[in-house]
């Protein structure tokens, strides 16, 4: 029950995040760099303070546990791949459409944490690949109608963003504690800051206060609380389960979009819906299944 719990949680704060990100750039509320420095620094300050907060509540009940979860700190590659998710997909996003979008960048996504799987000797049944393989047509079904041929630069940065998703993911399942280690990657990523402060220079005259408020929500809210929830699922989640359980984001941020941007709600959309979310469930429950009739 927890897993599932933080995994939804978890996958409604991507959705969340994709809407925020929707309405920034689509819109022209703010430029992509601008977007990635508001996000990377809300998220780091938010981080912060509830980790000082938490770190003071552990130590007066806990001092051993307070012990092994301070020497989790995050890593230099999990920043490097939180920064290069950040930004490649912000700057993906102006140059693709929703759909051609979400179809490169979750492929990717699938490709490096199912791929990391099975190089970890994760081993698949023939129903969870049955499962695997139908909601990926699904997913390529429900993203057809709004996707067009992309340009190489807008293809080429939205799949490294999806790489960097991925190792940003299967890095979490090593994690002590995913507060701190989510906080860290944050406050470490603000190491580039400056150079991405110099590169929105030009912009920073177009900057509106919807769209620092939407980049602001979208760092502290979705992205720093958002994935310090995912953490907290990712130890008890296979790099395989991790990676279909994301197909559900695209679904959930369509239904945000047709509740907050009155976008349509058509039959392809529901029929799709249906398709990946029992292949999900099947992927996710058969080797339970299996255990229990045997």
């Amino acid at each position: 029950m927890k897993v599932t719990l933080y995994t939804i949680a978890a996958l409604l704060a991507f959705a969340a995040n994709s809407l925020l990100c929707r309405l920034a750039l689509s819109e022209g509320y703010i430029d992509p760099w601008s977007f990635t420095i508001i996000r990377l620094l809300s998220g780091a300050i938010c981080l912060i303070l509830i980790m000082i907060v938490h770190a003071r509540r552990l130590n007066r009940s806990d001092a051993a546990q307070a012990a092994l979860v301070l020497r989790d700190k995050g890593s230099w590659l999990s920043s490097l791949s939180l920064v290069v998710y950040a930004l490649c997909f912000s700057l993906a996003y102006v140059e693709l459409d929703t759909g051609t979008g979400a179809m490169i960048l979750f492929a990717a996504v699938q490709f490096t944490m199912i791929g990391w799987g099975i190089y970890k000797k994760e081993r698949l049944s023939t129903v969870q690949w049955i499962a695997l393989a139908v909601a990926f047509v699904g997913f390529v079904y429900l993203m057809l109608p709004s996707a067009a041929v992309p340009s190489l630069y807008g293809a080429v940065i939205m799949m490294l963003s999806g790489i960097a998703w991925g190792v940003y993911s299967i890095r979490g399942k090593a994690c002590v504690s995913p507060l701190r280690a989510t906080g860290f990657n944050f406050v470490r990523s603000l190491i580039v800051l400056p150079i991405l402060l110099l590169v929105a220079i030009p912009y920073l005259a177009d900057l509106t206060l919807k769209g620092l408020m939407l980049a602001g929500i979208s760092g502290a809210v979705t992205s720093g609380m958002g994935y310090c929830l995912w953490y907290v699922a990712l130890p008890l989640l296979k790099s395989t389960q991790a990676a279909v359980v994301q197909f559900c984001v695209p679904i959930l941020a369509a239904i945000a979009g047709v509740v907050f941007l009155s976008e349509q709600l058509t039959l392809s959309f529901m029929l799709s819906s249906v398709v990946i979310l029992i292949s999900v469930l099947v992927f996710v429950l058969t080797k339970d299944i299996s255990k229990t009739s045997s």
